[in-house]
């Protein structure tokens, strides 16, 4: 795809139950909604300047992460607070039925907006969503992910990151966390931008445990009105979310459908995504 000129931003702040919603929408057309999680829209930037050609994109920091401020900031997200911040911003922007492509902890978010308000979706992308609860080891996922948690708390992030990669699958050498952290190298990290240790205390404390025990209503997904596709990596084979996504794939009666790189590839590859997610959405 070549490249495209930088789209009109508008950015603006919703009021929303107990946070501020940062948002960022682009282009116009066919209304696509972009969501992390804990990843914030400024991931998202280069697929939704490619996208904004031809559609209305609408990108935002989930709550609590970056320019999303909540009132509480102890408390946790999970999925269902999530989806109901992006039906408001829907709502907000009277758009929709939108095309709604969640990664990671995205993707669940963006299936659990599917349930709970079917009417704003048209067509659901989970790349790679996080959903231990569906393996067969899924108790020893739970206390893998309770031990991370403990040793962020104890030993701090760059040890709760080894353990994170370890159990992801992930190859440390060429992979980040979700947040873009690694693990601690030798001597310590470097000096850090507060709001990213705070959005990883979050992660780690806040939005880990309730993303990755959400278990979706595969019956209403299943016979409901949006069409979803489960999205994977091609070069995310044998990591978690392969295992995680194929196992949601089944359950659902369909497919994985590849796109480029892996667990990040629409941030490390946005024209070569962008291109194959077109072909999806055309294909529906």
């Amino acid at each position: 795809m070549a490249s495209t000129p930088t789209a009109l931003t508008t950015t603006g702040t919703l009021a929303a139950p107990g946070v501020r919603l940062h948002h960022e929408v682009r282009g116009a057309g066919p209304v696509v909604v972009l969501v992390g999680s804990p990843m914030d829209a400024r991931a998202f930037t280069p697929l939704a300047e490619l996208l904004a050609a031809d559609c209305t994109v609408l990108t935002t920091d989930p709550r609590g992460i970056g320019r999303s401020p909540l009132d509480d900031p102890e408390q946790d997200s999970t999925p269902e607070l999530r989806a109901d911040d992006l039906s408001r911003l829907l709502a907000h922007l009277g758009a929709g039925p939108a095309v709604v492509v969640g990664s990671s902890g995205g993707a669940v978010t963006a299936l659990a907006l599917a349930q709970a308000h079917p009417e704003q979706v048209r067509t659901v992308v989970a790349h790679e969503p996080p959903l231990e609860e569906l393996l067969d080891d899924r108790e020893r996922r739970r206390a893998a992910t309770d031990r991370m948690i403990a040793t962020y708390l104890s030993d701090g992030p760059g040890a709760a990151w080894a353990l994170f990669l370890a159990e992801a699958d992930i190859d440390e050498a060429g992979e980040h966390g979700p947040s873009g952290a690694q693990p601690e190298p030798a001597g310590g990290f470097p000096e850090r931008d507060p709001q990213e240790v705070a959005d990883e205390r979050r992660f780690f404390l806040h939005e880990l445990r309730a993303t990755t025990r959400w278990v979706p209503d595969v019956e209403a997904l299943r016979t409901g009105t949006p069409r979803v596709v489960v999205g994977l990596g091609e070069e995310s084979a044998g990591q978690l979310c392969d295992l995680t996504s194929t196992a949601l794939a089944r359950q659902l009666g369909v497919e994985p459908t590849l796109f480029p790189g892996d667990h990040v590839g629409f941030v490390e590859h946005p024209e070569a995504f962008a291109r194959r997610l077109r072909e999806v959405l055309d294909a529906g």
